[in-house]
């Protein structure tokens, strides 16, 4: 299959989330560099800095998806709950007025 790199960071804990992020969307994630840190100075940076691969075909999504988590943007659609009628941000699962959760 062809893979295509579509993050690169020096932080670990930052690639990882970027890794994350794709996986709860259902996109297929290879991990790459992860523990040439060690290398850099020796190695050029761009190749040691750990990155986030996906398959060609999920590269425009990936991007978005990435984009948007840098952003700050929730993933979640948000909701209205139909006990109470309150609008809810995507990223609460209950309401804060009467703590009915999503269905």
């Amino acid at each position: 299959m062809n893979y295509v790199r579509v993050f690169a960071h020096s932080n670990t804990l930052l690639v990882s989330h970027v890794r994350n992020v794709l996986a709860a969307a259902g996109i297929p994630v290879e991990l790459r560099n992860m523990v040439l840190g060690g290398g850099a100075g020796e190695l050029p940076l761009g190749e040691c800095e750990p990155e986030v691969w996906v398959a060609a075909h999920n590269r425009e999504r990936s991007e978005d998806l990435i984009r948007r988590a840098m952003a700050g943007e929730s993933m979640a659609p948000d909701w209205t709950c139909p006990t109470c009628g309150e609008r809810l941000e995507g990223v609460f699962d209950a309401c804060w007025r009467c703590s009915t959760t999503e269905a």
